[in-house]
């Protein structure tokens, strides 16, 4: 008896899905070099994502210094260089991890 309802309920719940276009459709396949390749480019993306945003957190807190203590370009000069230096760090760390996988 309730294997007569489940099999009911699977074939209206089937029915109704079909119906209002909810059926879940196969992913295609994808080969495993195209998968690479995506990768490959979402690493290049993040290495630079990692490098522009320390040189622009460094710049802008280079250029905050600079305005509050009415200096020339001191602090920017020098958070630049952290900031840029922070984000290869930052690139470096992420390429290290890769290469241990």
């Amino acid at each position: 008896m309730c294997k007569e309802k489940d099999d009911s309920f699977n074939a209206r719940l089937q029915s109704a899905e079909r119906r209002y276009g909810l059926v879940k459709e196969e992913k295609p396949q994808v080969d495993a070099n195209m998968e690479a390749d995506r990768s490959l480019a979402a690493l290049a993306f993040r290495a630079g994502t990692e490098m522009l945003a320390g040189l622009i957190v460094g710049v802008a807190i280079g250029w905050g210094l600079d305005h509050w203590l009415h200096t020339r370009a001191l602090f920017l000069v020098i958070f630049a260089l952290l900031g840029g230096s922070a984000g290869m760090l930052n690139v470096w760390r992420l390429v290290r991890t890769m290469d241990v996988k």
